[in-house]
């Protein structure tokens, strides 16, 4: 079975506008997705934030125990640094997810080495603040289609959203992002340490560093989840 996991409610039926509205972080339901025999998937609100998503997610995994899920799919709106290159209402997937918030912080910066622990292990070594995700590989594992033409794009998982523009340009320039979200290193660290397949795709609703209405269309960007659901599940897998 897979797990769908969104951040909120609203982004779970705006993918699938026959799931059941008004869930809670941390509630599950049985779903359809487009093509596919039901149920095929559960989905999981996780709620905003990297703490809530580890541990919905964490749960849930532990909750179904091993063997019972093939993978999970992070879909969800993020911001993007560069809307020239990534445009409001685009559809691109986290080909690396880092969480900059970890390490040290002075006044240059935020040192993860120099903290001296890892986030976390897996059977391959130390885990630490940022994971290279393997997007197409695992959408083949799970039977999904994943379109050539969404840009992979180097994410950034963050507690506190980036409001000012010398925080979004400092972010960028020390991590090459192109993507701000807020869950999805939470739930690809969850994933490393279970050994599942991890895909994690994003429509873009924001410009990363302002809070302009002219600079946000967070329905845009909900319109576009239920096509890239839909564009997903055009591979041949049977995920139930």
């Amino acid at each position: 079975m897979l797990v769908l996991a969104l951040a909120t409610a609203k982004e779970l039926c705006a993918a699938l506008p026959g799931a059941p509205s008004g869930l809670e972080p941390g509630a599950t339901a049985p779903v359809a997705l487009p093509g596919r025999r039901a149920p095929a998937a559960v989905a999981l609100v996780t709620g905003v934030g990297p703490v809530g998503a580890a541990l919905r997610l964490g749960r849930l995994l532990g909750a179904l125990g091993p063997g019972a899920v093939a993978g999970v799919v992070n879909l969800g709106v993020a911001g993007s640094f560069d809307t020239a290159a990534l445009p409001l209402g685009a559809v691109a997937v986290a080909a690396r997810e880092t969480w900059p918030e970890y390490g040290l912080r002075t006044r240059a910066g935020v040192d993860a080495a120099a903290l001296g622990f890892p986030v976390g292990r897996a059977p391959e070594g130390p885990i630490g603040p940022s994971l290279d995700l393997a997007p197409d590989a695992a959408a083949s594992a799970l039977g999904l289609a994943l379109p050539a033409a969404w840009p992979r794009a180097a994410a950034l998982t963050v507690a506190a959203a980036s409001a000012d523009a010398a925080t979004a340009d400092a972010l960028r320039a020390a991590h090459g992002a192109l993507l701000e979200n807020m869950e999805g290193y939470a739930l690809a660290l969850a994933c490393r340490e279970a050994g599942l397949p991890f895909l994690e795709v994003r429509s873009v609703s924001n410009a990363v560093g302002t809070r302009r209405a002219d600079a946000w269309n967070l329905p845009g960007a909900l319109a576009a989840l239920g096509p890239a659901l839909a564009a997903l599940c055009a591979g041949p897998g049977d995920l139930s």
